[in-house]
């Protein structure tokens, strides 16, 4: 694809523009909420709740078993961000089985998503994923797939068996993109460009799969600029959700290591100065991108910094939501599409 030079033509100066004028009555999402949240499109997609079951296949990373590099992204320990019973010693159905334990009790009504969520998963021969997908698709209680990747793993030959996928069932590609800076990617050790990134998702925006993206915000070196110019670069391009994380810094990793001999490697956010950000971040969003979370959670025993007292993802979200009706602002209001 001709994607080489395509940010370089860009105009990012949005500043400039008169802000979108909207009312609660007209949020183009179709409800209150000053952002396209991603519970309200769950319910007006499904009709009902639907979880995600995270599966760990035991897949590794081109950045870990030397294929590009090693050691793996410099803040990453990845089970940080997956459940007790994701273990890829277990098959495929009896993960699933015992995510589906976690919540039937309470919700007897609950549908499930598939989440391939650990490491690359994608970093495989195509017909090995597709057997993997589909005994997924055969539990009678999945209706549809989410497959967590890296924009360099992905290629036209599985996008092709996943877009087939696609004609029975749902399915999400999830890119771990954290930056849209060159600079920080080698930094951290990602071993791919941002050019990888559009190249993958225009991918399947050909093929008609939906594209989900992972940001990381207060990686190394960047500025407040960098971080909103994220938002500028992902607004064009045809993703359907995003994930927001703030950095943090995790026991075990290389940028633990780092954090330990200069703490001033990183500057880590107090809330206080996160939320700003992610205000100016969602007001020059894509209003069309749903928004899956604000920040992740490390659990305790795995977080050396920062701790913001043990907030709550709700909590995040409530002083968020706070913060946007107390500035009178919303999601994509000083967004414009660049031609």
């Amino acid at each position: 694809m001709q994607c080489e030079n395509y940010y370089n033509n860009v105009n990012f100066a949005i500043e400039t523009f008169e802000p979108i004028q909207m009312t609660e009555a007209i949020y183009k999402w179709g409800h209150t909420r000053r952002y396209n949240d991603f519970p309200n499109y769950i319910k007006k997609t499904y009709g009902s709740r639907v979880q995600k079951i995270s599966i760990n296949v035991g897949f590794s990373c081109p950045n870990r078993d030397g294929s590009k590099g090693t050691g793996g992204c410099i803040y990453c320990d990845n089970s940080s961000f997956k459940p007790g019973y994701c273990e890829p010693e277990l098959s495929v159905t009896e993960q699933i089985n015992k995510g589906i334990a976690f919540f039937e009790d309470k919700y007897p009504e609950m549908r499930y998503m598939a989440y391939f969520q650990s490491y690359t998963n994608t970093y495989a021969p195509v017909a090995h994923l597709q057997k993997l997908y589909n005994k997924a698709l055969e539990h009678n209680k999945i209706i549809g797939l989410i497959v967590g990747t890296r924009p360099d793993c992905i290629n036209r030959e599985i996008v092709e068996m996943l877009a087939d996928i696609n004609k029975s069932y749902p399915v999400t590609i999830e890119f771990g993109v954290e930056s849209t800076h060159n600079p920080t990617l080698e930094e951290i050790n990602r071993c791919h460009t941002y050019n990888d990134t559009v190249e993958a998702i225009m991918l399947c925006a050909e093929y008609g799969i939906k594209t989900g993206v992972h940001l990381i915000l207060g990686l190394p070196g960047e500025s407040e600029q960098i971080m909103l110019d994220h938002a500028r670069k992902i607004s064009e391009l045809p993703v359907h959700t995003i994930k927001l994380h703030q950095l943090q810094v995790t026991k075990n990793t290389i940028l633990a290591k780092r954090y330990a001999e200069n703490p001033e490697y990183v500057k880590l956010f107090a809330f206080s100065d996160f939320l700003p950000l992610i205000v100016k971040f969602v007001e020059i969003l894509n209003p069309d991108i749903i928004i899956e979370r604000f920040v992740s959670t490390v659990p305790h025993d795995k977080l050396i910094a920062p701790k913001w007292d043990r907030m709550k993802n709700f909590h995040v979200v409530a002083a968020i939501e706070k913060e946007l009706e107390r500035l009178n602002t919303w999601q994509g209001k000083y967004w414009r599409r660049n031609i």
